[in-house]
């Protein structure tokens, strides 16, 4: 019992003040699940390369480009500063982006920009049929919607389990708080809300990690 409220006290405590204190907008000490389970890649949509992208056992930040996303690079250049370049040495965490077959051109374009700030291994772009994109899309049930062309403004959090992870429940004002998605367009909301919760979920599986790590020793 002693050995247990040690080891509690040495690495549990100290993590959750740390995720208490470094979130000065989300209040949450884990990220809520917005969408339990949500489908994987399917395996007939192939990246660049033709290798499958799967969401299984990744932090996957994933997003719909639509059918003209060059349009919205800015956004993506946003979203790669703000978010990609802070956390792409962490094992495991990826950048997917879902587009319509016959955007490849885009895409490659978009990537060979980005290329140039920073290693693009763990950014993956994969290709599908708009309908399939649409059904898929619609088994996140989420609130937001894609436009005609398959794209929305926002991304999306998803962990290793394929769990969508957003904010629900009570802000740190006290006032009730939704969010399925982060926007793309908007630099303040990726730069506060986005970072934090990306963080928070990097702290989970932290503390994971720390648990069986100390489960080994005893």
């Amino acid at each position: 019992m002693k050995k247990n409220i040690v080891l509690f006290v040495l690495f549990v405590l100290p993590i959750m003040a740390y995720l208490f204190f470094a979130s000065g907008v989300n209040s949450f000490i884990t990220l809520p699940t917005i969408t339990k389970s949500v489908p994987d890649i399917h395996k007939q949509w192939r990246s660049f390369d033709g290798n499958e992208v799967t969401l299984n056992n990744k932090i996957t930040i994933l997003g719909f480009a639509g059918k003209d996303f060059l349009q919205h690079s800015g956004d993506y250049f946003t979203l790669n500063q703000k978010i990609y370049s802070n956390y792409k040495g962490f094992k495991d965490f990826q950048f997917v982006f879902i587009a319509p077959e016959g955007t490849e051109e885009q895409a490659q374009k978009l990537e060979v920009a980005f290329g140039k700030l920073s290693d693009m291994s763990g950014y993956h772009f994969v290709f599908a049929p708009l309908n399939e994109i649409q059904d898929y899309y619609s088994q996140l049930h989420l609130i937001g919607k894609l436009d005609i062309d398959g794209h929305t403004p926002l991304v999306f959090i998803v962990d290793k389990k394929r769990n969508l992870r957003g904010r629900k429940g009570k802000s740190v004002q006290g006032e009730a708080e939704y969010k399925e998605g982060y926007n793309t367009t908007s630099a303040a909301e990726l730069h506060n809300d986005m970072v934090d919760d990306v963080k928070i979920l990097l702290a989970e599986y932290r503390l994971a990690l720390k648990r069986n790590n100390s489960a080994r020793k005893i």
